[in-house]
């Protein structure tokens, strides 16, 4: 098994060179956050990785820490770029309404 360990390392760091590219050559602000989420899971594969080779637990809960934390940001971006909240349906509800009164 020790032979596996340095391909994936070498494969998750050029994972992480790739997702560093994309987060400064994003056009766009759902470039970048795809980019941060791709830092998380990669953060969380080598922390497993590094956890399995100098069998330390404490690096999986620093592990699942990262991907709670990364979990979050992503669904806090979509909810803040894509989703609507109850309030602000509700306003835009009303915006139709007034501009349906005024035609």
């Amino acid at each position: 098994m020790k032979s596996l360990e340095l391909p994936l390392a070498l494969f998750l760091l050029i994972n992480l060179a790739a997702a560093l590219i994309r987060a400064t050559r994003g056009p766009t602000a759902a470039d970048r956050m795809l980019a941060a989420l791709l830092f998380g899971s990669t953060g969380v594969g080598i922390l497993v990785l590094l956890a399995f080779v100098q069998r330390s637990f404490a690096l999986i809960d620093v592990a699942l820490t990262l991907a709670l934390l990364a979990a979050i940001s992503g669904i806090a971006f979509a909810q803040r770029t894509w989703g609507l909240t109850g309030r602000s349906r509700q306003r835009r509800a009303v915006e139709r309404e007034d501009d349906h009164a005024f035609r």
